[in-house]
């Protein structure tokens, strides 16, 4: 989106912000919303009206504003209800991303003890032995793909063996990760989505079946013990839970991964500082959610009693969207924003989210990230960027800032 495009825009629609021309030139946008209209007027198709924000301190308000709901079922009447735009939505969308308190809280009541400190802790060894089997195979070439070799498979083990699902069956979920991850309207992809997410459930009613047989000490037989108590745990949000977790327990973390590594191939400064000075490894890890935040806009919020912000009135059943990638580069709350600095003080990002919603799995996000850059940079001192860094290409994605790829020779 050109800047002569940008001035002539009145509406953006789902299409456009999925676009890679506008994952390209978004942060000059935002940086335009943010000083001039701070609430940007959206089209969402089926979804309706819409509003996308940018700046940080409206972000934090409406991240924990009780007039936004999560589950459109606590907006629309029955007669309201808009029809499902897949078959097998219903599936897949109980889970606790798409509830409210009380559901939410039940929802995560469920799953919050398998990511309590002391079990993150834990799966340290675990995570280091992948992240150096995963190097074993491809330093000897000189070359790899990151996200191929590395960034994606080294949180997708982890979160198949907490979950109890079979390993061979990652690159499976690389696919509907991407089906249930994509919000495209249009209609030839709504039906290969559809078809995809049909896979899917079958994949989950197959190893439920199979879990119920053979329970073991794995996240999903203790889902499925909740779900046979009858009313802590529907068939519906068993289904819906275990997708959730095995989507958000990789997606994020591999654009963390390969988004930090790609930020310090392209400021080599950094790079350098984080090379003689490990011990920052963990301010490196925040400045990177910031600077490059893997979620970059929010999944929708309903509103459910109008309101409003900046003189617009918010009406009921409009649609919110905050752009997190826009709050964390917010000129008001960080100096020299679109400046990567690994020793930035008080990053006051807000790439997990904020509220009832922040993100369950952030600090197994941060661990792995943490095993997986260290590693890389210990054995592969002299990495760099095979070619240009304009010539890396972001996905076509709406929830996520994700690169196609990001080659590295070493």
């Amino acid at each position: 989106m050109s800047s002569k495009e940008k001035k002539s825009v009145t509406i953006l629609t789902e299409s456009q912000l999925s676009s890679r021309a506008f994952k390209d030139e978004a942060y000059e946008f935002y940086k335009e919303l943010r000083k001039s209209q701070p609430l940007y007027p959206l089209s969402l198709g089926a979804l309706g009206k819409g509003w996308l924000i940018s700046r940080y301190d409206d972000a934090i308000h409406l991240l924990k504003n009780e007039k936004l709901k999560k589950n459109y079922e606590n907006v629309f009447t029955a007669k309201e209800k808009r029809p499902a735009l897949l078959k097998n939505e219903e599936s897949l969308t109980k889970h606790m991303l798409n509830s409210d308190p009380p559901d939410h809280n039940r929802l995560r009541t469920l799953v919050q003890k398998a990511f309590t400190h002391r079990v993150i802790l834990q799966l340290e060894d675990k995570i280091q032995h992948i992240a150096d089997s995963l190097l074993d195979k491809v330093q000897p070439n000189k070359f790899m793909n990151l996200v191929d070799v590395y960034a994606f498979p080294l949180p997708i083990i982890v979160i198949s063996e907490m979950l109890g699902i079979p390993l061979e069956d990652r690159q499976k979920f690389r696919v509907w990760s991407q089906a249930i991850i994509d919000f495209s309207d249009a209609p030839e992809r709504l039906q290969e989505n559809d078809h995809l997410l049909g896979e899917f459930v079958e994949y989950l009613e197959s190893l439920v079946r199979k879990k119920r047989r053979e329970p073991a000490g794995d996240l999903i037989s203790a889902l499925i013990q909740a779900e046979s108590e009858g009313t802590q745990l529907s068939t519906e949000e068993l289904y819906s839970m275990i997708m959730l977790l095995i989507v958000a327990g990789h997606e994020t973390t591999v654009n963390l991964i390969t988004n930090m590594t790609y930020a310090l191939m392209c400021h080599g400064d950094q790079f350098e500082k984080l090379r003689q000075q490990p011990d920052l490894m963990n301010s490196a890890i925040e400045e990177a959610l910031r600077f490059h935040s893997p979620v970059e806009l929010t999944t929708i919020r309903w509103t459910a009693e109008p309101f409003i912000l900046h003189g617009q009135e918010i009406k009921r059943k409009d649609v919110i969207i905050i752009s997190l990638a826009s709050a964390n580069r917010d000129e008001k709350i960080f100096p020299n924003a679109d400046i990567f600095d690994i020793e930035r003080k008080n990053n006051r990002h807000i790439a997990f989210g904020h509220g009832n919603h922040f993100c369950l799995g952030a600090q197994l996000a941060r661990l792995e990230a943490k095993i997986a850059i260290s590693t890389l940079l210990r054995r592969c001192p002299n990495i760099q960027l095979k070619g240009e860094k304009e010539q890396m290409k972001w996905k076509g994605n709406f929830l996520m800032r994700a690169l196609e790829e990001l080659p590295l020779s070493f």
